[in-house]
């Protein structure tokens, strides 16, 4: 374990039969729709059982597009929906029915309404709670924001036994804004290992989004969100010289799209370049097909799409915001919210193919080191036996 990920687990003594018995984990989640959070549970169910932990996952508010709700049952994973409106108090008593059948060792709540409803329940039955953060939230635009984050910042502090923030620079965001790091711990997520790229499928996928005749092919994968950046994305594609010629792949769904694409179909340069795939559940293959990836984020806790182009093996453009930074390290260049400078960067890679291997190769390393999901669960695993332990 790296000495920034050392204090996930740091804590009281962990039994010496805990490895040999299987833990029930419940995770709570707003919802179960498209989102890196909630994608996270589903990478997460991959690989619980080689670590011992039996999971229910109950998603409190409906969705009209549950798919991550379909992809843990297909997992074998037990769903709850309690399609209730947001800040519903009967989700409250609600939870408690789900968590009382299926008996857990630990609680762990994801985002704000999760980590209400979570700590209410956990109080009921007596349960520890774990939260993760998702997000970094700097400056909430409303005071209705700023209430909610400081009622998630209380409940969390009152009654968490572990808060786990994503990346460094996370921590000390939350840090700063409580005062105190009592009860913090940086764990990042992890994803699944892709396996190498499989070179007929990369060719079928370039050929599809017409990076052929030696045209390069730039990946982006996000939800089309305003934190997102995907505005300062095509800024920045705009400006790449007209030798590059590339081809840039939009991966994602989201509330900007229609503007997005109403831009790209007014600008004749764009018009060229830029292709929208919206949602898709073959990221990885995708990425794998890619020269570069580009991500050009304003804020970002931990980014899945970065980790999984590092699996890949693919070199890296990246905004230097949140937790990137800790993601990337020297398998990419990181830039910051400058359309010029990103443009810069990304024809610095694309012209210079022995450094993109290089920084592809540095990149797979990184990921096996760090950001594999086994990895990730055995250090979930650990700090949820310090937990129990703490407790009794």
């Amino acid at each position: 374990m790296t000495p920034q990920h050392a204090e996930a687990s740091r804590g009281a003594t962990v039994p010496r039969d805990a490895a040999r018995r299987r833990l029930r984990i419940a995770h709570l989640i707003h919802s179960l729709g498209p989102g890196g959070a909630e994608n996270v549970l589903v990478e997460l169910a991959r690989v619980a059982p080689e670590a011992g932990l039996d999971l229910l996952v109950i998603g409190l508010s409906p969705t009209p597009n549950p798919v991550h709700a379909d992809s843990l049952r297909a997992l074998g994973i037990p769903v709850v929906l309690l399609d209730l409106p947001r800040w519903d108090p009967r989700a409250v008593p609600g939870t408690v029915t789900a968590l009382r059948r299926f008996r857990p060792d630990v609680v762990h709540t994801h985002l704000k309404h999760a980590d209400l409803v979570g700590a209410g329940a956990g109080a009921v039955l007596r349960t520890p709670v774990v939260s993760t953060l998702h997000v970094v939230e700097d400056a909430p635009a409303t005071g209705l924001a700023r209430f909610k984050r400081t009622a998630g910042l209380v409940v969390r502090r009152r009654t968490a036994a572990r808060t786990i923030t994503l990346s460094t620079r996370q921590r000390e965001w939350y840090r700063q804004l409580t005062g105190s790091d009592a009860g913090l711990a940086v764990l990042p997520n992890g994803v699944t290992d892709p396996g190498p790229g499989d070179p007929a499928t990369r060719t079928r996928i370039r050929a599809k989004l017409g990076a052929v005749d030696g045209r390069p092919l730039i990946m982006s994968a996000s939800l089309m969100r305003p934190e997102k950046g995907h505005d300062l994305l095509l800024d920045a594609v705009a400006l790449l010289p007209g030798g590059l010629d590339p081809v840039v792949a939009l991966a994602g769904d989201g509330e900007l799209r229609p503007a997005l694409e109403a831009r790209v179909e007014a600008d004749p340069v764009l018009r060229r370049r830029v292709r929208f795939l919206g949602y898709r559940d073959d990221v990885p293959a995708l990425l794998a097909a890619a020269d570069l990836v580009l991500h050009t984020s304003r804020a970002d806790a931990l980014p899945t799409t970065v980790m999984q182009a590092l699996a890949v093996g693919v070199p890296v453009v990246a905004t230097d915001v949140g937790g990137i930074p800790d993601i990337v390290g020297d398998a990419g260049t990181l830039v910051p919210l400058d359309a010029a400078r990103i443009a810069d960067a990304v024809s610095g890679v694309l012209l210079d193919p022995a450094e993109g291997e290089r920084m592809g190769s540095a990149g797979r390393r990184r990921f096996e080191e760090e950001f594999t999901s086994t990895v990730w669960v055995a250090r979930l695993r650990e700090l949820y036996e310090t937990v129990l332990a703490e407790r009794g």
